[in-house]
């Protein structure tokens, strides 16, 4: 069964929980590449499993556009754990367009 990241983000504590987080979110594009080239997805929406950015460049840029809205918006919180903040950013990059 394929884990969540939007589960496993919340796991997040330490530099071993990010990288499981790393390796849960790539199996998570590599789902849904399997899924789109069988059943693609209209190329006006995301992907079956919510992919927004199909390719690094478009996925880095919108992680650090969702970074920067994050900041700016108050996201995190005083003590925050810098690598559940750096997951969440990741995580964001999935959706934001």
């Amino acid at each position: 069964m394929r884990a969540d990241p939007e589960q496993q983000v919340k796991l997040v504590r330490d530099e071993t929980s990010f990288i499981e987080f790393l390796d849960v979110l790539a199996q998570d594009k590599e789902a849904e590449d399997a899924l789109e080239t069988t059943t693609p997805s209209s190329p006006y929406g995301p992907g079956q499993l919510g992919w927004e950015n199909g390719c690094i460049a478009s996925y880095l840029s919108a992680a650090t556009a969702f970074g920067q809205t994050y900041l700016s918006n108050g996201g995190i919180a005083p003590g925050a754990n810098p690598w559940r903040v750096c997951a969440e950013i990741l995580l964001g990059g999935k959706y934001y367009e």
